[in-house]
């Protein structure tokens, strides 16, 4: 259930440019970087061009760059889908600031642990962002990507608990209540699933993992149209995303023929 896209670095960006650069422009090099400008050029490339934004991460460290140039690597390294490397680097990142920054620790170990996620460790993937969660317990999406993990594996019923604590820090995200309602309809809770995607519905109207969810419920309560207006609303609006391919294929399943 985890989106596949670049790890986020919004605010992991302002941290490692801002409280890292000094450390190594203090190294001494004859031509000095401005490694804050040089980050934000590195993420930027790493969204073009990641096999060159690789590269010059490496120049970069080799000049001083630290912290934030091997951050950039890591970034480089997820969008080029090589996510044991990407998490790796991450783990040992986390590890070098053990005496530093709890949160930016923890935000480097949540990295990882999706990273080890879309590798395909789901065993790692959760020890380490329950790391990350032991660092530091209000990382809302630190919460979510575990329940994520703990639902692929089947583990339903903690997937909910992590929900409702992600639930109780951020009680205005749909995204979490559209979460929590799925794992409900896999306990066999469908009232508590709908009364959850109906609340999450009247927070954002267009959600479509909600509409979806919607669908799935009315179809195993026996209401097959309103099932396929659902997913029939996901094809039409969102075609070519998850969503509407998840939406199609129940929809295929209704013998139902998309024009």
């Amino acid at each position: 259930m985890i989106k596949k896209q670049i790890l986020p670095t919004t605010l992991l960006s302002l941290i490692i440019a801002g409280s890292l650069s000094h450390s190594v422009e203090a190294s001494g090099k004859k031509k000095p970087i401005n490694h804050e400008e040089q980050y934000i050029a590195c993420i930027k490339l790493v969204e073009r061009r990641p096999d060159a934004a690789f590269e010059s991460a490496l120049s970069w460290a080799s000049q001083g760059g630290g912290f934030p140039a091997e951050h950039c690597a890591t970034q480089a390294l997820y969008a080029l889908k090589i996510y044991d490397a990407a998490a790796t680097r991450l783990e040992k990142l986390a590890d070098a600031m053990k005496t530093d920054n709890i949160e930016l620790r923890s935000q480097l170990l949540h990295q990882a642990g999706r990273a080890w996620y879309d590798h395909g460790d789901l065993e790692r993937a959760f020890a380490v962002q329950s790391t990350a969660i032991t660092l530091y317990p209000d990382g809302t999406d630190y919460y979510i990507d575990r329940a994520e993990i703990l639902a692929e594996l089947g583990r339903f019923d903690e997937a909910l608990i992590d929900l409702e604590v992600a639930h109780s820090l951020d009680n205005e995200r749909d995204d979490i209540i559209t979460l929590r309602a799925t794992a409900k309809r896999y306990l066999g809770d469908d009232l508590g699933a709908k009364a959850d995607i109906d609340m999450a519905l009247e927070l954002n109207p267009d959600n479509l993992e909600a509409l979806l969810e919607r669908g799935i419920l009315k179809r195993i309560s026996g209401d097959d149209i309103g099932a396929r207006e659902d997913w029939l609303r996901i094809v039409n609006v969102a075609l070519g995303t998850p969503a509407a391919d998840a939406a199609q294929r129940n929809l295929e399943k209704l013998d139902v023929k998309i024009e």
